[in-house]
């Protein structure tokens, strides 16, 4: 039971704090769309530094305190059920007696700490205020509610740890990789950005604290976002599952191959439930699951999956073998990246082998392959052939290969060939600029 003494204490501690100065981000959250805006992703992502730059933009457009209404349901202070949620309206209104609840912004912290939220939420927007911002770390509870409660009334936008654009932008975002000083600046971000991830908290973090840190995010979403949650009893089994799914990023998931492991350990848990944990860890954020391309909505959904940590550096700091292969983290590295961009990926591998293909409208508009370098010969003609074939398949004039640092522009079967170091890729422009208009726009 929360009292409405402690509910108006915190409106009005909430109302009163600086809200910290916060980092540009490229995505943009828009502020009066007349829909509820929901922000959902991994935790520490930024979720809650979105919240706080639109309460910001609102500040310079002279809005004032009064009207702002901010929320954090993981206060620890908290106990709401989904009946006393009223009394946080009802707590803002002894304190504000002349102010209309129709004039307010709403900004709901993780709601989904609080089992029925969907429905308070409905009730606001139908007949209070159409200013409402919500967040939450798990996409399942979220997409169900929403789909069951708010029928069309939100845009949801994905929360991801930082870009490398934006990660750069935030340590020296004056950097031009024409100057071949600066490029030497900008290589070395790149590198420790594909060892140590993109979570804001550690951008300026001492080194010697990084894993510590992304070990503890990893360890409170086990603890609070699956055990407690979804209430599962056999722990040391979910663990050994995440930290699988984990060391697997940027290769195919079997949950066959991890239930013989369990198996042969002595372990007692049947394929059901592991298929069930494989839905849990996306649904928290955890990782990404990437389909096998193919025309048939029905047949990639079924497809043999890839899979991609949320977030390199995170991946690093609990699997060795995967830290120590530049391969796979620079893969899935790109992987995130095209993500944050809000691109349909696929891989492609019927015929010809491709690490990713982007689709739009249902068609695959680019080809991308990734090779950490190409010193070897042999690894550079296949890496081609198969970024060839792939283009061919899919009627494309042109395809990438993304490497660390190497470049080069070549012509193989009638097919141009872009060699381009990932981190340009990414921070001038050239990943837009392949998407060309859709002539059926």
């Amino acid at each position: 039971m929360t009292g409405k003494d402690l509910l108006k204490t915190i409106i009005s501690d909430n109302q009163q704090r600086a809200i910290p100065v916060v980092w540009e981000r490229m995505l943009k959250i828009p502020i009066d769309s007349n829909k509820i805006i929901t922000l959902s992703g991994v935790r520490r992502s930024g979720k809650t530094y979105h919240l706080f730059n639109l309460i910001n933009q609102l500040k310079e457009k002279a809005v004032p305190n009064e009207r702002l209404i901010y929320f954090n349901f993981e206060d620890e202070r908290l106990h709401l059920s989904s009946k006393e949620l009223d009394l946080i309206l009802q707590s803002y209104q002894e304190l504000y007696p002349a102010q209309k609840l129709s004039d307010c912004y709403f900004f709901f912290d993780e709601i989904q700490e609080v089992k029925g939220w969907d429905k308070f939420i409905s009730r606001i927007y139908a007949s209070i205020s159409k200013h409402i911002f919500i967040t939450g770390s798990n996409a399942k509870l979220l997409s169900k509610e929403i789909a069951t409660a708010l029928r069309g009334r939100t845009i949801t936008f994905e929360i991801y740890p930082l870009s490398f654009a934006e990660y750069i932008s935030v340590l020296s975002p004056k950097l031009n990789h024409q100057n071949s000083r600066d490029k030497a600046k900008i290589i070395n971000f790149f590198d420790s950005f594909i060892h140590q991830g993109g979570f804001p908290e550690l951008v300026y973090q001492k080194d010697e604290l990084k894993d510590k840190i992304l070990q503890e995010y990893f360890n409170v979403m086990v603890l609070r976002d699956l055990i407690d949650r979804y209430q599962i009893s056999k722990s040391s089994i979910l663990k050994y599952f995440c930290k699988r799914v984990i060391g697997t990023s940027a290769g195919e998931f079997s949950v066959n191959k991890i239930y013989n492991e369990l198996k042969s350990q002595g372990y007692q848990v049947s394929k059901d439930t592991l298929y069930m944990y494989q839905n849990y860890v996306e649904a928290i954020y955890l990782n990404r699951f990437i389909n096998k391309y193919s025309h048939s909505v029905v047949k990639a959904e079924s497809s043999q999956k890839k899979c991609y940590v949320i977030d390199q550096g995170m991946g690093a700091a609990l699997d060795y073998k995967l830290s120590q292969d530049k391969g796979r983290l620079l893969e899935t590295t790109i992987a995130l990246e095209l993500l944050k961009q809000d691109k349909q990926i696929a891989y492609q591998q019927n015929g010809s082998e491709c690490d990713f293909v982007v689709i739009k409208k249902g068609k695959v508009i680019t080809a991308i392959q990734v090779a950490f370098d190409l010193v070897e010969p042999k690894t550079k003609e296949r890496e081609i052939k198969g970024l060839v074939q792939t283009c061919i398949k899919f009627n494309l004039s042109e395809g990438t290969i993304l490497t660390f640092d190497y470049e080069e522009q070549l012509k193989r079967d009638g097919i141009e060939i872009s060699i381009i170091p990932a981190w340009k890729y990414f921070t001038s422009g050239v990943s837009s600029q392949k998407e060309k208009p859709d002539n059926d726009d």
